[in-house]
């Protein structure tokens, strides 16, 4: 495992990363942070006398996908911060990329040139414009060779359709379009088309008095393009058709949990809240994050998960504090790994969870520079919750919730996890390799 990071010292909050994607065949990732900018990282190909730098990733491209904007309208200032990256099939040479802050999804084009033309008949060797009577012969301009150099170039700004903050944003596989979804609407674009866009569900109320619930994330069946859930702040997901109507308000089906009613309290309410849903690969499965749990539901059955994990059962006695720190509104994500056996969410303490659906072994994981020298192996964790503490194990009370894992992510078909830790990214591998 190796860490990459931007700033050794004290944390500045522009360094904070706030989301983490691979591409779709692993060999690049994307952070994106609170300044707006997102960092590519690329794998390292395998050489024959360092075999074991195969796996490396090491920064391939650095740009600054969004700036700090202030609506005169609203009185109100958009953050630069990136909400989500998520990348396009690769169709050619470049790679493509949409990214997106609170209010507008751009679409970044990153291209290698490692060859530069030379011999130009209208403009001089410095590109400036030539006096036509001085231009006597024509050439034929060749490309010479030059250092790599890697472009990032906005290709498309998709702007002004979202009057609430954008939560998520998901590729379709049709390869034409892609959906953003804010807290009470989601539109959908077309790649090419950045003027107009359809909107295909809209919650909001006509009093926003009677306003019970919004929508916390959204994301596009994996192969079928007419296939979208969306989750909600109540705890259900919304499983919808595009070929039912243009206006998807209509669910086709809705997954939600009663709930036990001797475990209500106060907070029930607030950790019942999704605040992430992902299709596993082969889109028969959902997964969803709630405060407390991560839980598994087939496509084929509404009436209940099947399957729950506790991320972290041992906050339940802790939650008036949370509430009180405002931790019980993070928002952690999920991921499946690439055969969608394992899971995996994060904790705080730096801690990350994962379980195996198979084994129905679970394991904590911790990501800290202690961790962080290459080669070195993970050593599961232990929480105890009172009583007496074994040597290897942490009290409850001494975590640290300043430190939490809420980005995450599983390269799509080899055991290489990325996970940022503040403004710190580790990235582990299987052993094997």
């Amino acid at each position: 495992m190796h860490l990459l990071e931007e700033d050794q010292g004290r944390c500045v909050k522009a360094d904070i990363i706030s989301t983490v994607e691979f591409n779709p065949t692993g060999e690049l990732l994307a952070t994106g942070d609170k300044g707006g900018r997102v960092v590519v990282f690329q794998r390292e190909q395998e050489s024959k006398n360092q075999p074991q730098r195969r796996g490396e990733y090491n920064v391939y491209s650095t740009f600054q996908s969004h700036e700090p904007e202030f609506d005169y309208l609203k009185s109100l200032e958009i953050e630069e911060k990136i909400n989500k990256i998520r990348w396009l099939p690769q169709q050619n040479a470049a790679y493509f990329l949409l990214s997106t802050n609170d209010k507008t999804v751009k679409l970044w084009k990153i291209s290698e040139r490692d060859k530069r033309p030379e011999g130009y008949n209208l403009k001089d060797e410095e590109g400036r414009i030539r006096d036509p009577t001085t231009i006597t012969t024509l050439r034929v301009p060749v490309l010479r060779p030059m250092d790599l150099m890697v472009e990032a170039t906005p290709r498309r700004i998709f702007s002004n359709a979202h009057t609430y903050h954008i939560n998520s944003i998901s590729a379709n596989s049709d390869y034409e379009t892609y959906m953003s979804t804010d807290d009470l609407r989601i539109n959908l674009w077309n790649l090419e088309i950045t003027n107009r866009s359809f909107n295909i569900v809209d919650i909001k109320p006509a009093n926003m008095e009677e306003l019970t619930e919004v929508i916390t994330a959204a994301e596009f069946h994996p192969n079928q393009c007419n296939t979208f859930v969306y989750s909600s702040s109540k705890g259900s997901i919304r499983l919808c058709d595009m070929r039912t109507s243009a206006l998807c308000d209509k669910h086709s089906k809705l997954f939600e949990e009663p709930e036990d009613p001797s475990n209500r309290s106060f907070f029930s309410e607030i950790i019942s809240s999704i605040s992430d849903v992902k299709f596993s690969h082969s889109g028969r499965y959902l997964m969803t994050r709630d405060y407390l749990t991560v839980k598994l539901w087939d496509i084929n059955m509404e009436s209940k998960p099947l399957e729950t994990y506790q991320v972290h059962d041992y906050l339940r006695s802790k939650l008036c504090s949370l509430y009180e720190n405002d931790c019980i509104f993070d928002k952690f994500e999920c991921v499946w790994n690439g055969t969608d056996s394992v899971l995996m969410t994060g904790s705080y303490n730096n801690f990350f969870r994962m379980f195996d659906r198979n084994t129905k072994r679970d394991v904590t994981l911790e990501a800290s520079r202690e961790n962080s020298k290459p080669r070195a192996i993970l050593k599961p964790r232990k929480v105890c919750i009172g009583g007496k503490r074994r040597k290897d194990e942490i009290s409850v009370d001494s975590l640290d919730f300043s430190k939490k894992i809420l980005h995450t992510a599983w390269h799509p078909n080899e055991n290489i996890i990325a996970v940022a830790a503040t403004n710190n990214l580790y990235i582990f591998q299987d052993k094997v390799n």
